[in-house]
């Protein structure tokens, strides 16, 4: 079974810095891609940011690009999400997922071939 679960979210001031974190176990992160994506009140999932499971290939969406930073931290068994110049609008509920035999972009997108979600964090941006 495969198990995914977030950490790290919170209430944070416009213009400020979260960190997200995507706990799993090695075989999930040496074999499957992670992804996070967000649901904000009233609107659709939208995925955010995604990461290959080899050679560590990042895809943004348009509306983080330049801000928020995806990477992976092996000793920690963990993907994670650095989010700088936080917007209010950037508040949602934040999930990581799992995917393989697909691309990042499609996985992203399209949530293609996406085999597991975690239970979410809730981020806030709010003064």
């Amino acid at each position: 079974q495969l198990q995914l679960v977030e950490s790290g979210g919170g209430l944070v001031q416009p213009g400020g810095s979260l960190r997200l974190s995507c706990s799993a176990s090695a075989y999930i992160l040496d074999n499957y891609h992670i992804g996070w994506f967000r649901q904000a009140p009233g609107k659709e999932r939208e995925g955010i940011s995604c990461i290959s499971s080899i050679g560590n290939y990042t895809y943004y969406a348009d509306s983080v690009k330049g801000r928020f930073t995806i990477s992976r931290d092996s000793p920690e068994n963990a993907v994670s999400l650095q989010m700088n110049s936080l917007k209010p609008e950037d508040t949602a509920v934040y999930y990581c997922a799992a995917a393989q035999l697909t691309t990042i972009r499609e996985m992203c997108i399209l949530e293609n071939e996406i085999r597991a979600w975690g239970k979410g964090t809730l981020v806030t941006v709010s003064s």
